[in-house]
């Protein structure tokens, strides 16, 4: 009787299972031909996804003015310390017109545009690492214009222009209004090139063909009582000759009708080198 209730119990238990979808899986048999204990195994319920973030998530912190989340630390690293290239230029001049940097554009990342994309960042709630990630910069781009030439280099480096016919021989200040660069040459091959500025709408540095007919190293205007070192008279009272404001201001201003450097080693050596009767050549 006592077998008889056992196969009984356990063929009701192998039917409970097969109802229920389990699986019994057999475990082979001991020495004595006894079955061992049935293991049923109830396969699992695909549970879906949690929607929203859990208990006691704390969300991500969120830039209050325009709502964006900052970036991770693996956001893309663009331009950092050490870097140069237009990118760079363009990148401070866009600091520049949010007057977060003020010098420069240099194309050279260097402290200032470090520090001033460290106050850029902190003040919009993104990570204030110093350097340009992809958020960073596209966060920049929407809140500026497109830098026209004369803000990637308002404090000059721009590249020069051809040399106009006309200064392919002898001993030139080739100069050019349309790079605003001077070129030193000789017998068409040019020695220096350095950065230029010009006259103002009221005051126009005047075109063509002249002569250097005066030198002056510690010149001072008579007219406008202002220093005019390294003074190369050339037409009137117009010369070539280094301008402080034009090395601290760049092309935000102008002169009163004079071609300004602001590279004081650059126009000292040309000073060194130009002589009386040399030839300038003023031209778009």
């Amino acid at each position: 009787m006592r077998t008889t209730g056992m196969g009984r119990g356990f063929a009701a238990l192998l039917v409970l299972a097969m109802a229920c979808g389990c699986t019994v899986q057999g475990s082979g048999e001991d020495g004595g031909g006894r079955h061992l204990p049935v293991r049923i195994e109830v396969p699992k319920r695909n549970t879906p996804p949690a929607q929203g973030p859990g208990p006691g998530a704390t969300p991500s912190a969120q830039d209050p003015k325009s709502g964006t989340t900052p970036p991770s630390a693996s956001a893309a690293v663009l331009w950092s310390r050490g870097d140069t290239g237009p990118g760079v230029r363009e990148l401070q001049a866009r600091l520049r017109q949010v007057a977060w940097l003020y010098d420069g554009p240099t194309g050279s990342y260097d402290d200032l545009t470090e520090r001033a994309m460290k106050g850029f960042q902190g003040k919009r709630g993104l990570p204030r690492t110093g350097r340009t990630d992809t958020v960073t910069w596209k966060r920049l781009k929407a809140m500026t214009h497109e830098p026209g030439k004369w803000e990637l280099y308002l404090m000059g480096g721009q590249p020069a222009d051809a040399p106009d016919p006309r200064c392919l021989t002898g001993r030139v200040l080739c100069i050019s209004k349309t790079s605003r660069t001077l070129r030193w040459m000789i017998d068409g091959r040019t020695l220096t090139t350095v950065s230029v500025r010009f006259g103002s709408v009221g005051t126009p540095t005047r075109e063509g063909v002249f002569r250097v007919y005066w030198k002056s190293r510690h010149h001072v205007s008579t007219l406008y009582d202002s220093p005019m070192p390294y003074a190369m008279f050339f037409s009137g009272g117009q010369a070539v000759h280094y301008s402080a404001d034009f090395a601290a201001h760049g092309y935000a201003g102008g002169s009163h009708g004079c071609v300004n450097v602001r590279d004081e080693g650059a126009i000292a050596s040309l000073f060194a080198q130009v002589r009386n009767g040399d030839k300038v050549v003023v031209h778009w």
